[in-house]
C-alpha cells in the first residue's frame, strides 16, 4: 500500500482555487447526505447519487464525510489548479489524466500548481464520476446543504451545472486526516446490475396478482434513455394488475391516492417502472411495489441506457445486515482496505433466491377501527401509515393531518421526514437511532389517541389564485408529448376535451366552468415538487375526474394546472409531470436568498379558488410574484368537516346523479382502451 503524506503540498491557510476549462456534459457540486427535512414540501434530498463512490473520494483525501465535491455524467470536466492539492477520483472516471498522465480511480494523486486534471468520458461502464478535492468544494449552504438541486435551481454554485470560466473555492487542509487509497474497496462497475430489493409498500394482492409481483423480480429490465437524476425508468413487459382501475385515484390500474414515495421506491407509471432518484418528486398518485434498499441505490447512478437490471427480493433481516456492512465500510475504510490487502475481507454473499413469504413480510398490521390503520414498511428507513379503505375520504384525510401533528409534537429523536398524503403518512428515520419496530409501536400509540376528526376546526385561508385558461405553454406539453411520447394516447392532442369526455359533460367550456365555480381544498404539498399543492374540490358536485398520462409526460411548464384522478394540482416547477392540462397560474415557490420567509407560499388546507386571465396578463402577474413585488391574494378562513357533510346532505340527489353519470362516462372509457 502506497504510503502518503498528510497533505503537505497544500500550505495552511492558504485557498485553492479550480477554474472550470470545460464543464463535461452536467457537471455539479454534490455532498454526501444533501438536504433532509423538507420532502413534506416537495424539496428532494439531492447529494451525490453514487454515495458510496462518493463517500470513498472523500474519504481518500482525508475529508469529513460532509464536504462538498463533484459529480460529473457522460463527460467529466477538464480543471486547472491553481495551487498544490490532492485530489481522487471515482467512478466511471476510466480514462482521466493529469496533465496527459492516468489517473487511476480511487488512488490519492498530488496536483501541481498550474495543473490541468481532465476527468475524460465516462462511457461505460458507468456513467457517473466523482471528483473530491482535499479541503471539499466551499459553495453556501441552501436549506442546509451544499448539493445541486437542479430543477429547482439551488444549491451548488448558483444552482446550476458548471460552465466554463467558473471559479471553485476549495476549503482549508489543516485538520483533515491523513491521504488514504481505496481502490481496493471501490465497488464494481460493470454493465448487469442486480439490485436487491424490499417488498412494499404496495403489492399482491390488492394492487399486483401475486404471479404479477413475482414477474417484475423474474424480468431482465433494460434501463431506459430517459435516466437521470429525478429516476430511471425500466422498459420490459407491463406489470399484471389485480384491479381494473384506481377510482377516483384515475382510470390505470397503478393510480392510487396521492402517497409519499421513499427514495429509491420503484413506482409503477402506468405500466412503467420508475426507480425513485435523490432529485425525485415526493409525493405522487402511484403504486410502489418494490423499493431499493439503501446499500444498493448507487447501482441506479451507474447503470447506464441500454444496461440490463434484475431484482432481487431480500428480506428486512438480510437488507439490515448488507446495510450494516455498507456502513462499517464508511465509517472506517481503513480497516476496510487494510482488510483486503491482508486477505480477510468477507466474500460477497450470494443472493438468496425469492420466498413467496418475503412479498408479505413488509408490514406492521394494526388492527384498528375508525379508520382502520395499516402500517407498512417503505424500505429500509421508511413507513407508510395508510389510513381507511382505498377510497377518498376527507374525514381519513384530516385524521391523518391530526395523527402527522402529533408525531411532530413529540419531537422524537430519529424522525427525520415526515409527510402527509391523501390517506397515508411517510415516516422517514434513522435507523441507527429509531428502528422501524420502535417507530410501529409509537405510531400505533399515537393513533390511538387522534381525536374525532369530525370535532376539529382548522384555521387556514382562502387563496385566490389567477388561471390561464388553454394557455400556450400548456399546449406546447402536449403537443411534445404527442410528438416524442405516445401520439396514440386518448387524451391527445387535446386534454381539455379528454377531461369533458371521460367526465360526460357537453361541452368543453364546462371544464373551465367547473374550476371557475370550485373551491379546492389543498390536501397535500410537494406534489410534483417545490411547494406544489394536491387540491380536491370541497363540493363533490365539482370532483371531475381523469386519468394520469401513462407513460408519464418528460416536460411539464413551470406553474401550470393540471387534473390527476379527482386532484388539481399546481406543477411547483419546469419537469416531468402526469395530470392532465388545463392552464397555468402564478409561481407557487418563491425563493429568496436570506429571506425569512418560507418559499412555499401555500398551506395544508388552504381553501384555493381560480380566476381567470389572459394569457398576456398571466405574464405580468407571474413576473411580480417572482419577484416578489406581489404575493399570493390570501385571506383568513376556516375548515370544518361539518361543511362537507352539509354540502353532501342537501344536495344528496344531486351528487349522486353527478356521480352515476361519471361514473358512466368513466367505464365506458375503460371500455374504448380495452378495445
Amino acid at each position: 500500500m502506497q504510503r502518503l503524506e498528510p497533505h503537505a503540498g497544500a500550505a495552511a491557510g492558504l485557498v485553492v482555487t479550480v477554474e472550470v476549462l470545460k464543464p463535461g456534459t452536467q457537471t455539479t457540486v454534490q455532498d454526501l447526505s444533501g438536504r433532509g427535512g423538507m420532502w413534506d414540501v416537495g424539496v428532494p434530498p439531492s447529494g451525490a447519487w453514487d454515495d458510496l463512490s462518493f463517500a470513498l473520494a472523500n474519504a481518500a483525501v482525508g475529508n469529513p464525510p460532509d464536504a462538498a465535491g463533484l459529480e460529473a455524467v457522460v463527460t467529466g470536466p477538464v480543471l486547472r489548479f491553481d495551487r498544490r492539492t490532492t485530489v481522487c477520483l471515482t467512478g466511471a472516471a476510466h480514462r482521466a489524466t493529469v496533465d496527459g498522465r492516468p489517473l487511476r480511480p480511487g488512488i490519492v494523486t498530488p496536483v501541481a500548481a498550474g495543473s490541468v486534471l481532465d476527468v475524460g468520458p465516462c462511457d461505460g461502464p458507468g456513467m457517473r464520476a466523482y471528483l473530491a478535492v482535499a479541503g471539499g468544494i466551499r459553495v453556501p449552504e441552501v436549506f442546509g446543504s451544499r448539493a445541486t438541486f437542479l430543477l429547482g435551481g439551488f444549491g451548488g454554485l448558483d444552482g446550476r451545472a458548471l460552465v466554463a470560466g467558473d471559479q471553485l473555492t476549495v476549503g482549508r487542509t489543516e485538520n483533515l486526516t491523513a491521504p488514504l487509497d481505496v481502490a481496493p474497496v471501490l465497488p464494481h462497475i460493470g454493465t448487469e446490475w442486480t439490485v436487491r430489493v424490499l417488498a412494499g409498500p404496495h403489492g399482491a394482492p390488492e394492487y399486483l396478482t401475486e404471479e404479477g409481483a413475482y414477474s417484475l423480480l423474474e424480468t431482465l429490465w433494460t434501463v431506459d434513455h430517459r435516466a437521470d437524476r429525478t429516476g430511471v425508468r425500466l422498459t420490459g413487459p407491463p406489470p399484471k394488475w389485480s384491479r381494473r382501475d384506481g377510482g377516483e385515484a384515475g382510470l390505470h390500474p397503478s393510480n392510487i391516492h396521492d402517497s409519499a414515495y421513499p427514495v429509491g421506491g420503484i413506482m409503477l407509471s402506468g405500466d412503467t417502472p420508475v426507480v425513485v432518484g435523490p432529485d425525485g418528486p415526493s409525493l405522487g398518485g402511484f403504486v410502489v411495489p418494490f423499493t431499493v434498499i439503501r446499500a444498493d441505490r448507487w447501482m441506479l447512478a451507474q447503470a447506464r441506457p441500454g444496461d440490463p437490471v434484475r431484482l432481487a427480493l431480500v428480506s428486512p433481516a438480510e437488507a439490515e445486515v448488507i446495510n450494516a456492512e455498507r456502513a462499517a465500510l464508511l465509517a472506517d475504510p481503513r480497516a476496510a482496505v487494510a482488510a483486503e490487502f491482508a486477505g480477510t475481507s468477507a466474500p460477497a454473499p450470494g443472493l438468496p433466491a425469492p420466498r413467496p413469504e418475503l412479498l408479505r413480510e413488509h408490514g406492521f398490521l394494526r388492527e384498528r377501527a375508525d379508520p382502520a390503520v395499516v402500517l407498512r414498511r417503505a424500505g429500509d428507513h421508511h413507513l407508510l401509515v395508510e389510513a381507511g379503505p382505498a377510497v377518498l375520504d376527507l374525514h381519513v384525510r384530516v385524521w391523518v393531518h391530526l395523527l402527522a401533528e402529533a408525531l411532530r409534537a413529540t419531537a422524537t429523536d430519529g424522525v427525520t421526514e415526515i409527510v402527509e398524503g391523501v390517506r397515508s403518512l411517510l415516516v422517514q428515520v434513522d435507523p441507527g437511532r429509531l428502528p422501524l419496530e420502535r417507530l410501529a409501536g409509537l405510531l400505533d400509540e399515537l393513533a390511538g389517541a387522534v381525536p374525532d376528526p369530525a370535532g376539529v376546526t382548522l384555521d387556514v385561508r382562502e387563496v385566490t389564485l389567477p388561471i390561464a385558461f388553454d394557455h400556450p405553454a400548456a399546449h406546447e406539453a402536449m403537443a411534445r408529448y404527442t410528438r416524442s411520447v405516445r401520439p396514440d394516447a386518448p387524451w391527445c392532442p387535446d386534454n381539455v376535451e379528454f377531461i369533458r369526455r371521460i367526465n360526460d359533460l357537453p361541452a368543453r367550456d364546462d371544464v373551465f366552468r367547473i374550476l371557475r365555480e370550485a373551491t379546492y381544498l389543498v390536501i397535500g404539498l410537494g406534489d410534483v415538487y417545490l411547494g406544489a399543492p394536491v387540491a380536491l374540490p370541497i363540493d363533490p358536485r365539482h370532483r371531475l375526474v381523469t386519468t394520469k398520462y401513462n407513460p408519464a409526460r418528460t416536460w411539464t411548464p413551470q406553474n401550470a394546472v393540471g387534473i390527476g384522478g379527482a386532484y388539481l394540482c399546481v406543477y411547483g416547477m419546469e419537469g416531468p409531470g402526469g395530470y392532465q392540462l388545463v392552464g397555468r397560474t402564478v409561481p407557487v415557490w418563491r425563493h429568496v436568498p436570506g429571506s425569512d420567509e418560507p418559499p412555499w407560499l401555500l398551506r395544508q388546507f388552504d381553501r384555493l379558488r381560480f380566476t381567470p386571465v389572459t394569457a398576456e396578463e398571466l405574464g405580468d402577474l407571474r413576473a411580480d410574484v417572482k419577484a416578489g413585488r406581489s404575493g399570493l391574494d390570501t385571506r383568513p378562513a376556516q375548515f370544518s368537516l361539518s361543511e362537507v357533510d352539509e354540502l353532501e346532505s342537501r344536495h344528496r340527489e344531486e351528487i349522486a346523479l353527478f356521480r352515476k353519470r361519471r361514473q358512466a362516462a368513466f367505464d365506458a372509457e375503460r371500455e374504448r382502451w380495452a378495445r
